[in-house]
């Protein structure tokens, strides 16, 4: 015999970052939240974990201080690509701090606020019947609720799979490193960001001095390489500045983490009343640094809408047009920078104009106003 369906107010789906940012948000005014998280334990993801200041303004305002957690310090970033190196100062001063510290803490925070989190609750299917959505659990429970959020990052729930992205040819790999002391201290404050055939990454200190290596790569260049050691084995022969950051440099994991066709570019546009946040509702490319922040972004404009009575449709409107500007230019710097000619002419692009960096990163973030104001339409 099953167990009986279970009824909450808002019903999360999902428990990275996004996830746990909204239940924080509708708990702490008052609302009944259950949150379901299919892992039962922490765990890393693939992830930049770069968090610029837009992520850390909302992470501090949900009660999370990421230097409380020991998030490293990024003011610059440099640029190589083969032989040649530029370097330039970020327009502000951005923190990272791996995913594993961070979704934990979020998690954490938001049962603290009175949500319901749910470990190692895997949903199998989730589906709307007489205005209720009702999620089915691997393991038989069930779960009621008018308003359902889905959260699950870039992994799809079945049934609710992705329309085709403008970028979605790429596969991420993950690693973290234990850097040697004197590239420990050479990579303090930077945000390495490398250019190869077929593909692009970051390297970044994170808490307790552990280096990410984070890159996408097409998956034609990797099928023709024939995997991750051919991979990063090709990317250190060319790369003199990642070769030596990674010099006596010790893998903490034997295998990379991994995940495939990355859907960069895409925008959620759903009407069925489902509220998609997170890498639900937009993906954009990496390089940008603002994965993270666009998560949170979303997750606290939901929130704020589902308070003053808003609808999904609503919603994703009014996401659309805070993102769609800035999602477009970084999709097509981003397919642009897995070519030959792009990998060529980004680092002149950077040495022969130092503010393209400062107009790059402005152009592609959430507009300011977006932030700060009320969300009301």
């Amino acid at each position: 015999m099953n167990p009986a369906c279970t009824s909450t107010g808002h019903l999360v789906i999902g428990g990275g970052l996004a996830g746990p940012m909204l239940a924080i948000q509708l708990a702490s005014a008052g609302r009944e939240v259950t949150l379901l998280e299919k892992e039962r334990a922490a765990h890393h993801k693939v992830c930049g974990e770069f968090l610029s200041r837009e992520a850390v303004e909302y992470l501090r305002g949900a009660g999370v201080d990421p230097l409380a957690l020991g998030a490293a310090t990024i003011r610059f970033i440099r640029l190589s690509v083969n032989k040649k190196v530029v370097h330039a100062v970020l327009p502000f001063t951005a923190l990272s701090l791996s995913r594993y510290a961070l979704d934990e803490a979020l998690l954490a925070r938001a049962a603290a606020a009175g949500c319901n989190v749910q470990r190692g609750a895997f949903v199998e299917s989730l589906a709307n019947r007489d205005g209720q959505w009702h999620a089915q659990l691997r393991d038989g429970a069930s779960w009621s609720a008018p308003t359902a959020f889905l959260a699950t990052g870039k992994h799809t729930l079945r049934g609710f799979e992705r329309a085709p992205c403008a970028q979605g040819d790429l596969v991420g790999f993950k690693l973290h490193w234990r850097l040697a002391p004197a590239q420990t201290e050479s990579l303090r404050e930077y945000m390495e960001l490398f250019l190869f055939s077929g593909g692009y990454g970051g390297l970044c200190l994170v808490e307790e001095d552990i280096a990410n290596l984070c890159l996408v790569v097409r998956r034609t260049n990797l099928r023709k390489l024939g995997g991750w050691p051919e991979l990063l084995a090709e990317i250190l022969d060319r790369n003199i500045q990642l070769s030596h950051l990674l010099e006596c440099a010790q893998p903490m994991s034997q295998q990379p983490l991994a995940i495939a066709s990355i859907p960069y570019g895409y925008l959620a546009g759903r009407p069925n009343g489902l509220w998609c946040i997170g890498d639900q509702a937009a993906v954009i490319p990496s390089f940008t640094g603002d994965g993270m922040s666009i998560a949170l972004h979303s997750a606290a404009l939901a929130a704020q809408m589902v308070l003053d009575g808003k609808s999904s449709s609503q919603y994703h409107r009014t996401l659309h047009a805070h993102l769609h500007r800035g999602m477009s230019l970084a999709t097509l710097l981003s397919r642009a920078m897995v070519t030959t000619p792009g990998r060529t002419l980004a680092p002149f692009a950077l040495s022969l104009f130092p503010s393209s960096i400062r107009w790059i990163a402005s152009s592609t973030r959430i507009p300011e106003p977006a932030l700060t104001a009320k969300h009301a339409l």
